[in-house]
């Protein structure tokens, strides 16, 4: 009975060898790609985390800056956020951040820089178009209103709206009055109830002598009471 299991086991062994001999180059390659994609994977991610983390750092150096109002330092910063963790979300935020500081003090063609490398670099969609809004604004100011109303094409559908109301502006500036109030229509109907922005829309068509008759309404039943 013995002498039987040792054969077995042996024929076994034999087989397995076999098997080994034709795949085992093919197993070990396997496990090293599996392993080595695993080991990359995980290097990726606390590569990632790890830049996150410092350019979450040079954030919030940018903020300071831009909350004390200094532009100059502002953009030295966003430089740096740029050049080092230019693929991250915090680039993207410091760049809109760092365009403002720098418009708030009058340097808009440094805030057109930076809002032209955010609308082009961003991921984001949402950050690609309050770029290309506010770059809009800035060719506006810089009577480049052609380019202005390019800027506004294809923006997402959420952004409508406020597409609508700065191509009204844009169109006023342009002369074609009857196109602005149509846009500022366009914006009106698009924007929450309430909302302060309505609100400004809304006086912009009152300039214009053409209040929505909601408002209008409201506002007669407002008088009358």
């Amino acid at each position: 009975m013995a002498s039987h299991l040792d054969l077995e086991e042996q024929e076994q062994l034999d087989q397995l060898k076999a098997f080994w001999n034709r795949f085992g180059n093919l197993i070990l390659g396997i496990l090293l790609v599996v392993l080595t994609a695993y080991a990359g994977w995980n290097g990726w991610q606390w590569w990632q985390r790890d830049q996150a983390s410092k350019a979450g750092g040079v954030y919030d150096e940018l903020e300071r800056a831009a909350q004390a109002g200094d532009a100059d330092r502002a953009t030295k910063v966003f430089a740096d956020l740029q050049s080092r963790y230019g693929s991250t979300a915090f680039a993207e935020q410091g760049g809109l951040l760092a365009a403002k500081a720098q418009a708030d003090k009058g340097q808009n063609d440094a805030a057109a820089k930076t809002l032209e490398w955010v609308a082009s670099q961003a991921k984001e969609d949402e950050y690609r178009a309050v770029a290309r809004l506010r770059l809009a604004a800035l060719k506006l100011d810089a009577k480049q209103p052609d380019e202005a109303l390019r800027l506004l094409d294809g923006l997402p559908e959420s952004f409508a709206a406020l597409a609508a109301d700065r191509r009204g502006d844009i169109l006023l500036a342009k002369g074609q009055r009857a196109e602005a109030l149509a846009a500022y229509q366009q914006a009106w109907k698009g924007l929450e109830a309430g909302a302060d922005y309505r609100r400004l829309v809304e006086a912009k068509l009152a300039a214009l002598g053409a209040a929505p008759e909601e408002a209008a309404a409201a506002s007669a039943q407002g008088a009358s009471q």
